[in-house]
């Protein structure tokens, strides 16, 4: 540190105190910064409006109620809007069990439009309580991924007898 520098931190003299950085006097600073503070959050809430594919689906759950074991397989539908701005598209849908099938569309879904998941559960040879999932990955941005879910009990058939 130089001896002026030195000197201006030692003075007990309010003048020499002077901030050498700060091009405005302080009583402005503070508006400066609440300037610069609002900019980038303009700028920041602009990028975000402009975020990609978005998805949300009306409902992420379906319970079957009581299924007969013996019956058909029963399935339901999950429909899901691209709520963003660019084509949604659903990479995969896993379900957590080989007695859970899910099909999805393989064509991207266009902003503002709807798509359905259909999920099919294969009820033989399962008698009791159940509850599946499915994770849908998709290319948007927020969620990346979202967790379907089905429920349901299985009536034991006539070979539980």
């Amino acid at each position: 540190m130089n001896q002026s520098a030195s000197a201006l931190l030692n003075s007990k003299d309010p003048k020499d105190l002077k901030d050498p950085i700060a091009p405005y006097p302080p009583r402005y600073r503070m508006k400066r910064y609440i300037t610069s503070l609002l900019v980038a959050l303009l700028l920041g809430s602009a990028v975000a409006m402009a975020e990609g594919p978005g998805i949300e689906f009306s409902v992420t759950s379906h319970d079957f109620g009581n299924i007969d074991e013996d019956g058909d397989p029963v399935s339901c539908e999950f429909e899901f809007t691209n709520t963003g701005d660019e084509p949604l598209v659903i990479v995969s849908a896993n379900a957590s069990c080989g007695c859970t099938r899910p099909e999805f569309p393989k064509k991207p879904i266009k902003p503002g439009k709807t798509g359905k998941i259909k999920v099919t559960y294969l009820p033989k040879g399962r008698p009791g309580e159940f509850t599946k999932s499915i994770r849908v990955r998709t290319n948007a941005k927020r969620p990346k991924s979202v967790n379907l879910k089905i429920s349901g009990v299985v009536i034991p058939g006539s070979d539980h007898d």
